[in-house]
């Protein structure tokens, strides 16, 4: 019998009927056996036994939100990354700017992504500002939420929307003037997909390479499994793609986009449902905290860093953030129930929570649906109330919170923001915990870098990036933060019986870590517990193969 059986100074199974372990055996990827060396021995006779060296070993890390393939497109070259921790201040983002241009082919068009109004300290950027820095340069510079992009008058006049503008497609608009011209911003993913499609066409590059510098990015911070929470079938061939090359460090799961008409129909990945899967469907009840379209019961306040960033504290926050309407998102689910797929929302403010909350509690109980293990879920929920976990729990709708959010704008959100009963408890981890809800972490790539222990950190923490520490009593156990981003991220997406935690039976996805982090004090959990590498399917993935086989593949 062939097979090989792994061991570390320590073992960390999430497994809560053996929470630590001495050895792991697999065969054919999968584990046959944990607990002592002498055990996997005897289960796996004449198995190779590897020692990591590793401190702790641990199922791989499971990041339920990210968006893997467009993450590594939107930043990785030939797009321009200019997000706060690569340019700080608006004077850096110049600086890139200007280097860029110097750089490219004038012929070219320009994306840049990662601007924020909050940490850069200024408004977003119109055309008419972007023309000053470009001239009659195609530009695009995406907002590092996600949720808006910016551009110039050459891209509005290449497109033909100087003298016929664009209508505001389902779930998303552009601002325009009292006369209906474009300004150079589009909000919300439908609309910036029309700003973006093009745009990334005509930088060519290699998609395949970019989203491969992605993936190897999130492996480097111990992550085995991942989800595209916008995925469209334009992305089949690319994931197909990455899944046939060796090493491949991560298994997909894939939420189609409710605004594609094919959304509702199944897809068959070749590379297998264990490495590529479509779980469900997604869809955004409102916007981003850090642009001021997130919908609230609570209003945003008046201070230097909203004015800084030009955030209008009578228009930002309202309920009109709402990108549908209650009979839109009925009609959505109504189309979507009966196929099976797990439905997400993504709802930061609270009363985006609430309409969500009440949408799927109907839509649950017209379907028969109510009481069933569905997991449909909601993403974000950095305003949410403690009633409103509690009532997720009782709906079996799960929580993927946002740790980042706090880590890297707590400090504002709390009497900057929004006022401090309100700000100091965004992300509010212990309620959530202590609801009974499903709760998982993520980092929604390409929003914050891929960090699951640093998410970890900040959840038994509450420290900013600052250090600061906002609403202690909203800190969790480290056993909690753990499960958040192994096994409960796995129930999240329906892989709890294949990854989350190392089990009989289980795929064989492991993370070397540099030290245990039980033994370390929690606000030094980020700098001494490192990732030293990542296995999947019981073999140690190798990036530099990884990379080099991206390098020269192509999508078919």
């Amino acid at each position: 019998m062939t097979g090989t059986i792994i061991t570390a100074r320590t073992i960390l199974t999430m497994d809560p009927d053996m929470p630590r372990a001495q050895a792991v055996a697999v065969q054919d990827g999968t584990v046959v056996a944990v607990g002592t060396l002498a055990h996997c021995q005897t289960a796996l006779p004449g198995a190779d036994v590897v020692d990591t060296g590793a401190a702790a070993l641990m199922p791989g890390f499971v990041e339920p939100h990210s968006h893997p393939f467009m993450s590594g497109v939107a930043t990785q070259a030939p797009a321009v990354s200019i997000a706060p921790w690569v340019a700080p201040t608006w004077p850096d983002v110049l600086e890139v700017f200007a280097a860029t241009t110097a750089a490219s082919d004038p012929a070219l068009p320009l994306l840049f992504n990662g601007f924020d109004a909050l940490l850069h300290g200024r408004p977003a950027p119109v055309a008419a500002e972007l023309d000053e820095i470009f001239g009659d340069r195609v530009v695009v510079v995406a907002d590092n939420s996600g949720h808006a992009t910016y551009f110039t008058s050459a891209l509005i006049a290449q497109n033909g929307w100087d003298t016929t503008p664009p209508t505001d497609p389902v779930g998303g608009h552009f601002a325009r003037t009292t006369g209906g011209a474009l300004t150079g911003v589009a909000y919300e993913v439908p609309a910036n997909t029309l700003v973006l499609t093009p745009v990334m066409e005509a930088l060519g590059g290699n998609p395949l390479l970019s989203a491969a510098q992605y993936f190897a990015l999130m492996a480097r911070g111990g992550i085995t499994s991942t989800s595209d929470m916008t995925f469209a079938t334009n992305l089949v061939a690319g994931y197909e793609a990455l899944a046939s090359l060796p090493s491949v460090p991560l298994r997909v799961s894939m939420w189609h986009v409710s605004t594609d008409e094919d959304c509702v129909e199944k897809v068959t990945f070749t590379a297998g449902e264990q490495l590529l899967v479509k779980q469900g469907i997604k869809l955004w009840t409102d916007g981003s905290p850090w642009i001021g379209n997130v919908a609230l019961s609570f209003p945003y306040q008046d201070s230097p860093a909203t004015e800084r960033a030009g955030i209008d504290p009578a228009t930002a926050g309202s309920p009109a953030s709402m990108n549908y309407s209650r009979a839109q998102i009925d009609a959505i689910l109504d189309r979507c129930a009966p196929t099976g797929f797990s439905m997400s929302f993504h709802s930061n403010g609270d009363l985006a929570i609430d309409r969500s909350l009440d949408a799927y509690e109907d839509a649950l109980t017209r379907h028969g649906l109510l009481g069933t293990d569905h997991r449909w879920r909601i993403e974000h929920v950095g305003g949410a109330r403690k009633d409103q976990f509690e009532r997720a729990a009782r709906l079996g709708v799960h929580m993927s919170m946002a740790p980042f959010q706090y880590y890297y704008w707590g400090d504002l959100l709390d009497g900057q923001m929004f006022d401090h009963t309100h700000g100091s408890h965004w992300q509010p981890f212990a309620d959530g915990v202590a609801s009974g809800a499903c709760i998982s972490f993520h980092n929604d790539g390409s929003v914050s870098l891929p960090t699951p222990v640093l998410n970890v950190q900040t959840a038994v923490t509450r420290r900013t990036r600052s250090g600061a520490v906002h609403a202690p009593e909203q800190r969790i156990g480290l056993d909690a933060a753990l499960r958040a981003h192994t096994i409960d991220a796995a129930r999240t997406l329906h892989r709890d019986h294949l990854v989350g935690s190392i089990a009989v039976g289980k795929l064989a996805d492991l993370v070397e870590l540099t030290a245990d982090p039980y033994e370390v004090e929690p606000e030094h959990l980020a700098d001494e517990v490192t990732v030293s590498g990542t296995w999947v399917g019981g073999r140690r993935i190798d990036l530099e193969e990884f990379l080099t086989a991206a390098a020269g593949a192509t999508a078919r």
